[in-house]
């Protein structure tokens, strides 16, 4: 199986550690959080692994090769010359997926014990064009889905935006996303007329009132994203008692 590790993003978050290191090399309990996602994708069965690439390329680059790959196949998506969005990095990588087979895509500074063998069977079984993994925590951003887990908006609670900006919030769920999707290999030939670079959400809701886009939940999901400097401390924690 394949996936793609999203490795490109500045870590703003995570100043003044990232003045020197990518996002992807900030250690945790003695390993990079680029190792950590590696390992977990290589024990769920995905041997062929492509990490977009940015923000101190050179040496992400350098440490794969210290590592032999992990003895998998791992490629690069170079987007040193222009970053390009969660959506924009899917597309690049297209070269990559070339079996038609449904594939992942998982966010480098998130940590979970979500079952991804089970959530490619899920997906396998539900005809998406993609599922996404999310639950209930406190966040900004919201996905909506409507009782049968399938995407229909998106509510910023914060500036109270919508997508569309005439949904009613009352009909629907609200999710967080965890970073972490399978996507069916048919998002290329509906990306093809998309601008460079773009949001991988903006396009899923775009697409939902023509495509099934599903969410994956289940009260068991624990997701912590380590895109900031308060949630390092936590992640320790979060290691040693949710995925160890």
């Amino acid at each position: 199986m394949k996936a793609l590790i999203l490795a490109a993003g500045l870590g703003t978050r995570l100043k003044p550690i990232t003045n020197h290191i990518p996002k992807a090399l900030v250690t945790i309990e003695g390993k990079t959080l680029l190792e950590h996602q590696i390992l977990k994708l290589k024990s769920a069965g995905f041997n062929e692994i492509i990490v977009n690439v940015h923000h101190f390329a050179d040496q992400i680059i350098d440490f794969l090769h210290s590592k032999n790959n992990f003895d998998i196949r791992i490629e690069i998506s170079d987007e040193r010359n222009c970053l390009l969005d969660t959506g924009g990095a899917v597309r690049k990588a297209a070269w990559f997926f070339d079996e038609g087979k449904p594939f992942l895509v998982h966010n480098v500074d998130i940590l979970s014990n979500v079952d991804l063998m089970d959530l490619m069977k899920f997906h396998l079984s539900s005809d998406s064009l993609a599922t996404l993994v999310v639950n209930q925590r406190k966040t900004s951003r919201q996905l909506l889905f409507d009782k049968q887990m399938q995407l229909k908006g998106w509510f910023n609670e914060t500036t109270g935006q919508t997508k569309p900006q005439e949904i009613n919030l009352q009909l629907y769920q609200k999710f967080a996303f965890s970073g972490i999707q399978i996507l069916s290999p048919k998002v290329f030939q509906l990306m093809e007329k998309w601008n460079e670079v773009f949001s991988i959400i903006d396009f899923y809701l775009s697409n939902v009132d023509k495509e099934k886009i599903s969410g994956y939940t289940n009260n068991e999901i624990k997701v912590l994203d380590v895109g900031k400097i308060q949630s390092l401390e936590e992640a320790s924690i979060f290691l040693k008692n949710i995925i160890q």
